[in-house]
């Protein structure tokens, strides 16, 4: 009996062993998987190391977990329902209008205006609402990759590079391998080859899908409580309990992941993309047909009190709606605001009040009529 006793007892400490890397994320993000109703979209970014300049050693030894410096890695990730996954890289010297900062590379947006103006930026780009971001720390792919017990990659070129003033130092040949975590981050930050940041972008994609794949072996899953508590330490996230609950419903059965890039070409020291061909790849891979935010949006006072038009147009531009206007129709007696059109039902969701019925203004997807029931704001 008392050898039973010290088994169990071993046991018990082995599984508390086990699971306490997860208690963290588990005490903040714990829900039950739900299944969503429509894509979850993310902005994912690795960020740059950050170092202590003013520091008397060398090399300069750097500030863990920083969160506010230039994006290094950025992607567009659309979670499906059904488990499929769409990464689209963004290369870092993208050069585009960044909301609220101008004109300049994308990789600065978190300098000038952080997590929100990351958000921003991506969505302008791309013309897909972004639901929420996730940032992680540069030791983040040391760590996660050391956590999943080493990625396997194909390693296409000789890649040798030192920088002694920021401790990073690359050395790798040729051939399939796997990489532990110091080697991964050399083999994702390298860019002192003929393909730059364009070739990051494609390792950064690799490294992901492969991750994901040994994960999905049931061999592996005794490692999930270290993946979890290695990337809540080094993450910053505004997701809520219920989008950490959707994703979990959308990859129980193995995420089934498609990587694209924005396409484009080089400029002096930036990637110029190609908007044509971008709104082609959005609307062909990255578009939900069902969601209102993408879509031409009018909206008309019928029978609501001055202004209400103006102040949803503001409320709905705020929540993501890319093109939303007010349309100009007569006034007339109308009890019940009416949303006609494709996407009905979810812009409804987000209106709060009202109901389906109608047919939509011309030059519009969806309309909103506004009747007296509109909240006085």
């Amino acid at each position: 009996m008392r050898r039973r006793i010290v088994i169990f007892v071993l046991v018990l400490a082995g599984l508390a062993a086990l699971i306490a890397p997860a208690v963290p994320a588990l005490s903040r993000y714990a829900t039950l998987p739900r299944k969503a109703d429509a894509p979850l979209n993310l902005v994912l970014a690795g960020l740059d190391a950050q170092y202590d300049w003013s520091s008397p050693k060398r090399p300069f030894p750097e500030i863990p977990r920083s969160f506010d410096t230039r994006t290094d890695s950025l992607m567009l990730v659309q979670v499906l329902p059904g488990g499929q996954v769409k990464l689209l890289s963004i290369p870092r010297d993208t050069w585009m209008n960044v909301p609220g900062s101008g004109w300049g590379k994308i990789n600065g947006a978190n300098v000038h205006g952080g997590p929100e103006m990351v958000k921003a930026a991506v969505q302008s780009l791309t013309g897909v609402p972004v639901d929420g971001y996730v940032f992680l720390a540069v030791s983040a792919l040391r760590d996660l990759t050391n956590a999943v017990g080493g990625v396997t990659v194909d390693v296409e070129r000789a890649m040798k590079y030192d920088d002694n003033a920021g401790n990073l130092h690359i050395d790798l040949q040729p051939g399939r391998q796997r990489l532990s975590g110091e080697q991964m981050e050399g083999y994702l930050r390298f860019r002192k080859d003929n393909t730059g940041d364009v070739g990051r972008v494609g390792r950064q994609q690799e490294f992901l899908t492969a991750a994901l794949s040994k994960m999905k072996n049931p061999l592996n899953w005794w490692r999930l409580p270290g993946v979890i508590g290695t990337t809540y330490g080094n993450t910053r996230t505004d997701l809520t309990r219920e989008q950490v609950g959707e994703l979990m419903g959308a990859l129980m059965g193995g995420a089934k992941v498609s990587a694209y890039t924005v396409p484009g070409n080089f400029g002096q020291s930036t990637w110029i993309p190609d908007r044509a061909a971008l709104n082609t790849l959005v609307g062909e891979q990255f578009r939900d047909p069902g969601d209102p935010r993408g879509l031409r949006v009018g909206v008309a006072n019928i029978d609501a009190p001055d202004g209400s038009a103006r102040r949803l147009v503001q409320r709905l531009q705020a929540a993501g709606y890319q093109n939303v206007s007010i349309v100009d129709e007569p006034r007339r007696s109308l009890g019940t605001t009416a949303v006609a059109g494709t996407g009905a039902a979810r812009l409804l969701r987000d209106l709060g009040y009202g109901g389906v019925g109608g047919d939509s203004a011309p030059g519009t997807d969806v309309t909103v009529r506004l009747g007296s029931d509109t909240p006085a704001e």
